[in-house]
């Protein structure tokens, strides 16, 4: 007796008609509860299916991130290598052969970087993006169009089409 007035008061919490018998009110109960239970569980199934593909989508782009803060500290030294390359060049008396080694170890850290996502921006010469492009000066010509890069500073570069470092450029302006 004590087992029908549970699901008694279980069929009436569900608005259960009360006309029916006690047999037929536990089974409208326990198929409504059945209802609700599937009905949670598909919900969890597809929380779960959604975290899943984030998680994968977070695992996949850490990976392809991960080495950013070595790509940061790595462009200080290609950015030696740049000033050593320039400054070798200017001097150019009997350095030829030094000069030659730089570039060539220049080259193959780029490359090695290169292999691994990083790619620099082409700055001078195109239109002064703020996305990509940090101003540090402006020079005054009308040589070129204004907001123009006319000198860049130092090289910016992107990982797996990411910015990593924008480029330092001065910008021309009307005179």
């Amino acid at each position: 007796m004590e087992e029908n007035d549970k699901y008694q008061s279980v069929a009436a919490d569900q608005d259960l008609p009360q006309t029916l018998p006690p047999e037929q009110q536990e089974i409208e109960a326990l198929k409504r509860e059945r209802d609700d239970l599937f009905d949670r569980l598909l919900r969890k199934q597809a929380e779960f299916e959604n975290f899943k593909k984030r998680m994968e989508r977070e695992k996949s782009e850490y990976t392809q991130f991960a080495s950013a803060e070595l790509m940061k500290e790595m462009l200080n030294a290609l950015d030696s290598f740049d000033l050593a390359i320039r400054n070798a060049a200017k001097e150019a008396k009997g350095g030829e052969n030094m000069l030659r080694g730089f570039e060539l170890i220049h080259k193959q850290l780029q490359d090695t970087l290169t292999r691994f996502g990083l790619k620099p921006l082409e700055a001078k010469g195109k239109k002064f993006d703020p996305n990509y492009h940090q101003a540090v000066s402006t020079k005054a010509t009308d040589e070129v169009e204004e907001n123009t890069v006319i000198e860049e500073m130092r090289r910016g570069y992107t990982l797996n089409g990411r910015l990593l470092r924008p480029a330092m450029v001065t910008v021309s302006v009307k005179e």
